[in-house]
């Protein structure tokens, strides 16, 4: 019987990853539990011990040998102890044998509870663990349920029991993307949070970090740290403007963002539903960096303030609404962007 008990245990830890030590602990735990409710006197003097090498399973109250008994729960006389152990002396202690038999159903219960608690603790920490180390990174997942009334969607993602669902919330989706039951998205962890009823995992569609993840997967010389993204400004569902660098004068970062034929950037672009990505090159000289920013539009010139914060920028006449873009999209992903507040004016207004 005993083999078959530490047999069960090894085949929870291959089936749920759950360690022997741990669960052994746990089953101790419950026992000890048990006993003390079966043997309220005895409960300071209860012992488990479990052995997985001996495969055995010892419960016992340990007794203390004294002169003259003043309690029989946790005492034995001389006399008594040596009739278990003739060796034992005043002030040692014997340990005196439970019979499990005797345990109530209530005390079996108790011992249950503790058990199954210790399991799903267990499952929890696991998908903790596993998740923290994915913070700020790209998961693929499978829609499964969608939310009408609140917009949320339920999103199953792989674990070690390939059954952990995050909540991508309303505020997290990219505006108007459609989804459906059985999509597969790709979305970016923000956050793994303990909470009472286990593992709270933040995901996001509108997350700049995630076009910043999609990029490393599909160049390579990001990747390998040749080109390096500066910063990213977003308005999901939109816009996107990223900033980009190359500390190799072999590699065209703009040119090994795009790819072949646009490929490499068409593949992000269709990830996240049409978005549109402007790809510019950074540059230290805020005048340089502040004109590409505003990319697709024409600059005459860029002139930084005394502040540091700001800038004067002039364009041609025919280029000012392009500048602004529509509803000031394109000025505004460009101040966030480059961090400077950005003030534009046109050619004949100079």
């Amino acid at each position: 019987m005993n083999a078959e008990f530490f047999a069960s245990i090894a085949d929870i830890e291959r089936e749920k990853g759950i360690p022997q030590s741990y669960m052994i602990e746990k089953i101790e735990q419950a026992l000890l539990a048990a006993m003390k409710k079966n043997y309220p006197a005895t409960a300071d003097c209860a012992r488990v011990e479990l052995n997985p090498i001996e495969k055995t399973v010892d419960m016992f109250i340990q007794k203390t040998v004294v002169e003259v008994v003043e309690n029989q729960n946790t005492q034995y006389s001389l006399e008594q102890a040596q009739a278990i152990d003739p060796n034992v002396e005043i002030g040692g202690v014997v340990n005196e044998p439970v019979d499990t038999s005797r345990f109530g159903r209530i005390a079996a219960q108790a011992a249950k509870q503790v058990i199954i608690q210790g399991i799903r603790e267990a499952e929890r920490n696991l998908v903790y663990d596993e998740f923290t180390s994915k913070e700020h990174e790209i998961l693929t997942g499978v829609v499964t349920r969608i939310d009408q009334r609140t917009g949320g969607v339920s999103i199953q993602i792989g674990s070690y029991n390939d059954n952990t669902e995050a909540m991508l919330s309303s505020g997290e989706r990219i505006p108007n993307e459609p989804l459906k039951d059985g999509d597969r998205i790709k979305v970016y962890v923000i956050e793994v949070r303990k909470t009472t009823r286990g593992p709270q995992i933040l995901i996001s569609r509108t997350h700049p970090g995630l076009v910043k993840r999609l990029f490393e997967l599909e160049v390579p010389e990001i990747f390998e740290g040749i080109v390096e993204i500066k910063s990213i400004a977003r308005e999901a569902g939109n816009r996107t403007k990223i900033a980009v660098d190359s500390s190799d004068s072999d590699v065209e970062p703009i040119g090994a963002c795009v790819g072949p034929k646009g490929s490499r950037v068409n593949a992000i672009v269709d990830e996240l539903g049409g978005e549109k990505i402007d790809i510019i090159r950074y540059s230290d000289d805020p005048t340089e960096y502040v004109a590409a920013a505003l990319a697709p539009s024409e600059v005459v010139s860029v002139t930084v303030q005394e502040d540091g914060k700001s800038c004067r920028v002039i364009v041609p006449d025919n280029q000012l609404s392009l500048a602004i873009g529509k509803e000031g999209q394109n000025v505004r992903l460009a101040a966030r962007l480059t961090g400077f507040k950005i003030d534009i004016k046109p050619e004949s207004q100079a």
